[in-house]
């Protein structure tokens, strides 16, 4: 795994042409999902994809690389990228993965590192779900696959610089208060959200989702529903004690428009009433 040692444009480069692995877990759902072929339908083989952001960015890449010259609009969800190849011919694409349990088997410790940031980006995914469905988004699937592929670049880097990756997991375990993106420039010389925007335009991924996972843009709703959904997720990835958590779940409430109490109830958390209330009985 030769990376580059510096320059943003040589990542990119390097990050580019590789075959994108994906979970084991996946490879069995989709081995057992093609045995169904004459059954299965489009959602339930979208519902797999998006249970593994690496499966998902494979299959909007393939989408993008063969959209048809009359297809007037991107393609921005795994179920109509599905739905415009096919069920068999996706089935005969999609039929050899290399696996990300195996590709990282050398690197123990960067393999738990990458499925740290899949479960967080899994989390990040089911709740910009729930929030868009609540707030009436015309097509919610694209805001949560806009949460789980927000750290794309990071999982790119656990994947194919796996000791860059644990370089940068080792500095901000010396220093915790080290932000993840001085972090990310200290090892590799550039933040990961800029690495990420060159790989997904060369990969000519949807400009819709580029610009739901862009956090410069959080002043729209649904790039705002994302952010939250993605902060909430690394925020609570150790618990719900991080000093970060009343901050999100104000802006959450808000965007929502609901009360706080009734957030924490939809998020499975006590009120801050129950709380005390447990607090007192103790």
């Amino acid at each position: 795994m030769n990376a580059p040692q510096t320059g943003i444009d040589s990542w990119t480069e390097f990050l580019i042409d590789k075959e994108v692995p994906v979970l084991r877990h996946t490879v069995h759902a989709m081995d057992e999902a093609r045995l169904r072929l004459e059954r299965i339908n489009v959602r339930e083989i979208a519902d797999i994809a998006l249970h593994d952001p690496m499966m998902t960015v494979r299959v909007l890449r393939f989408s993008a690389a063969h959209r048809g010259r009359r297809q007037l609009q991107d393609i921005s969800t795994v179920e109509h990228a599905v739905m415009m190849l096919g069920v068999e011919p996706f089935f005969q694409h999609f039929s050899q993965f290399d696996v990300i349990e195996d590709h990282l088997r050398p690197h123990p410790h960067a393999m738990l590192g990458l499925l740290h940031v899949i479960r967080r980006a899994q989390r990040a995914a089911r709740y910009a779900l729930d929030w868009a469905t609540w707030r009436c988004d015309l097509n919610s699937e694209e805001v949560a696959i806009a949460a789980l592929l927000h750290d794309l670049a990071e999982m790119l880097v656990w994947c194919f610089a796996p000791e860059r990756a644990l370089r940068m997991q080792a500095l901000q375990k010396a220093e915790p208060t080290l932000r993840s993106v001085d972090a990310q420039q200290a090892v590799l010389g550039f933040p990961l959200n800029e690495l990420q925007a060159l790989v997904c335009a060369k990969w000519e991924l949807p400009e819709l989702l580029l610009t739901l996972m862009d956090d410069a843009s959080c002043e729209k709703p649904r790039v705002k529903n994302v952010k939250l959904a993605v902060d909430l997720a690394r925020h609570s990835a150790h618990g719900w004690d991080d000093p970060a958590l009343p901050d999100d779940f104000r802006a959450i409430a808000s965007l929502m428009n609901i009360d706080e109490d009734t957030l924490r109830n939809r998020l499975g958390l006590k009120s801050e009433d129950q709380a005390e209330q447990g607090g007192d009985d103790a």
